[in-house]
């Protein structure tokens, strides 16, 4: 296999030094602590069991609206694993915006139509799409289901297009030599993975605007860190395996990388501009639009409010219950939830009591320690968590003195 380029390995070290400081993480502990339900007390004396993880970013902003970041740590160990899930599909789209302006091709942008074609066992091909209003697919319309409702196919169609090698490559160089995404979500074993499909762009019309010919991603990757999970599993057959489930050639998205992903294209002017997803500003606002509108804010894709309400995919703060968020609150964020695991990186705004903050979190909910049974306590224990936490939080920030209310006109103005 071929050697990573020096020059990579020597940006990864440096630029790992991002990694924020641990802040008095007692201020976190102690607020969570004392206002805990019992139900919430159960799940922090047992950190093991639940694997929980919790970030919590202050925000506050000098005379010229800049935003100064506090961070507040919870039983957070990036050395402790926890499945992704869903949450790789928020760098897959920054990765794809970001690649379109690196292609520098006339005609081509978000909404240029998609052809996805087929190279490899097990790769489909995808030439049209149902729920768009012109009835074709676009980078534009995945990141929009993608962030909608965490639709899973239009995450494959990104993946594809930035492609496994540029992926890791371009993720490393901004400092996250720990983010590991080398599955999509569809039957494919690791060889598959490796493999990405042919793509062309064209005109409404059919006229070709750019071909991206099959690729095959190269690299190595460090597995030598093993991940066991639980005591048993079922297989791709629903058969019992009595033995932990092996993780170690799973996704791996370290819980401090995600917050600092979302800050990063929340503020961009907060990181130097070599940690930054070179987007434009047009991209930024499509962007904000869709990581906070709701399922029933879409006319394309249609949605049944029924099945997806509005805290579908808002975890904090809302998600127990099928909660109504009132417009006056709106949550930028990416979830995920696969195999017990629930995780959501969420920057949530208050344009009423002009409050802002981040929240990123983790926990793992498994009482028969077996995994992929579909038998697990989201409902019970895992939802309740988030929104418990969120509102814990929400309410400190409700009261917390500021020096300077932000301007949060920019945020507001990509709710529209």
């Amino acid at each position: 296999m071929p050697r990573i380029p020096l020059t990579i390995i020597a940006a990864c070290l440096y630029l790992s030094s991002w990694a924020q400081p641990k802040s008095d993480s007692l201020l976190l502990e102690r607020l969570v602590k004392r206002r805990a339900s019992p139900a919430l007390q159960h799940i922090l004396q047992y950190p093991d069991t639940f694997r929980y993880q919790v970030i919590y970013t202050q925000i506050d902003r000098d005379k010229h609206n800049k935003p100064h970041f506090t961070h507040y740590y919870l039983n957070v160990n990036n050395d402790t694993y926890f499945n992704p899930a869903s949450t790789v599909k928020l760098p897959i789209a920054l990765l794809a915006l970001e690649k379109l302006h690196t292609l520098h091709k006339k005609g081509l942008d978000m909404y240029t139509p998609m052809l996805t074609d087929s190279a490899y066992k097990g790769q489909v091909r995808v030439d049209q799409d149902n729920t768009s209003a012109n009835g074709l697919p676009s980078i534009a319309h995945y990141i929009k289901k993608v962030f909608l409702v965490s639709d899973n196919n239009a995450y494959n169609r990104l993946y594809e297009f930035v492609g496994m090698q540029d992926i890791h490559e371009k993720l490393w160089a901004k400092g996250y030599p720990q983010v590991r995404i080398v599955r999509r979500f569809m039957p494919l074993d690791e060889e598959g993975n490796r493999h990405t499909n042919p793509i062309r762009f064209v005109t409404y019309t059919g006229k070709p605007v750019y071909e991206q010919p099959e690729a095959y991603c190269s690299l190595p990757f460090d597995f030598s860190r093993q991940e066991f999970i639980g005591d048993a599993y079922l297989d791709r057959n629903d058969s019992l395996i009595c033995s932990p489930m092996d993780f170690t050639r799973h996704n791996n998205l370290p819980l401090t990388d995600l917050q600092h992903m979302m800050q990063t294209v929340l503020f961009p002017e907060s990181v130097p501009k070599s940690q930054r997803f070179h987007l434009k500003k047009e991209d930024y606002r499509f962007l904000y639009h869709y990581m906070s509108a709701l399922p029933r804010e879409s006319d394309y894709p249609k949605y049944d409010p029924r099945e997806y309400f509005d805290s579908f995919t808002k975890f904090f703060m809302f998600k127990a219950g099928h909660a109504h968020i009132p417009p006056y609150i709106r949550v930028f964020n990416k979830t995920g939830w696969a195999f017990g695991f629930l995780t959501d990186v969420a920057y949530i705004v208050d344009f009423k009591n002009n409050i802002e903050f981040m929240l990123t979190g983790t926990v793992y909910v498994n009482r028969d320690r077996i995994l992929n049974d579909d038998r697990y306590e989201y409902e019970e224990e895992g939802y309740p968590f988030f929104k418990e936490i969120g509102n814990i939080v929400y309410q400190y920030e409700l009261l917390r003195e500021r020096a300077y209310g932000p301007n949060l006109k920019k945020f507001l103005d990509a709710t529209y």
